[in-house]
C-alpha cells in the first residue's frame, strides 16, 4: 500500500500481506488502522500476481469495491488498486473502476 498526503506525495509504504503462490489476504481494517496511524490523506492499493495474468480475479474486483467504499466512510480515498506482473500492470483507475 502507498500512503499520500494531500498533495498526493508518497509519505510511506506499508506492506499488508505476504501471500503465497495461491493468494493473500488484505483485511480492510488493517489497510486504515495503518492509513489513520501515519495521517495518510488518501492511499493506492498493489499486489503481485506471480501467474503473469493481469486480469483481476473476482476477488480482487470485490475487495477493491470493498475498500473503495471503507476510504468514502473515512475520508481516505483509494486513489489505485495495481496488480503488477513481469509482463506489465492492470489499473483498476485506468479501467474506470475506480
Amino acid at each position: 500500500m502507498i500512503l499520500l498526503n494531500r498533495a498526493n506525495r508518497v509519505i510511506g509504504i506499508f506492506n499488508l500481506s505476504t501471500g503465497g503462490t495461491v493468494g493473500t489476504v488484505a483485511e480492510p481494517k488493517l489497510v486504515f488502522a495503518s492509513s489513520i496511524l501515519r495521517n495518510a490523506s488518501s492511499i493506492i492499493l498493489a499486489h503481485n500476481h506471480p501467474s503473469g495474468n493481469l486480469k483481476p480475479s473476482t476477488a480482487d474486483t470485490e475487495l477493491t469495491k470493498k475498500m473503495k467504499e471503507a476510504g468514502k466512510l473515512l475520508d481516505i480515498p483509494v486513489l489505485d488498486h495495481l496488480i503488477v506482473t513481469s509482463e506489465g500492470y492492470y489499473s483498476f483507475a485506468d479501467e474506470g473502476i475506480i
